[in-house]
């Protein structure tokens, strides 16, 4: 199977592994499947980690995933553009998951 190239965008280096003899759970370019377990990345564990390693940094977590969101459209759509995923299951796959999400409560005024 030829794979086309992935460009060179932002370098998928988070999570770092946990523990730290175990595999990292990153995105293997251009599948966006994870290394450690197979699965469509980010995998539950790797959100986890991710989501404990930017406790702090909610809007830095954001800038990455959404740069690797753009990353993986790009990707996607070039090993299959009729079938693949669409914008919308990209985004909640990449982005919609992050901590610095607010709930409708938090945005709604009081009564």
């Amino acid at each position: 199977m030829n794979l086309p190239v992935p460009r060179l965008g932002p370098y998928p280096d988070r999570p770092r592994p946990y523990p730290p003899d175990h595999p990292a759970h990153l995105p293997i370019r251009p599948l966006w499947l994870c290394r450690a377990c197979g699965g469509p990345w980010p995998c539950a564990q790797a959100r986890l980690l991710l989501k404990v390693e930017y406790a702090d940094h909610p809007v830095d977590l954001a800038v990455y995933l959404s740069g690797l969101y753009h990353e993986a459209t790009h990707d996607l759509f070039r090993l299959n553009p009729q079938d693949g995923p669409t914008p919308r299951e990209l985004f909640e796959r990449f982005v919609g998951w992050g901590p610095y999400r607010r709930s409708i409560t938090d945005t709604m005024p009081a009564p």
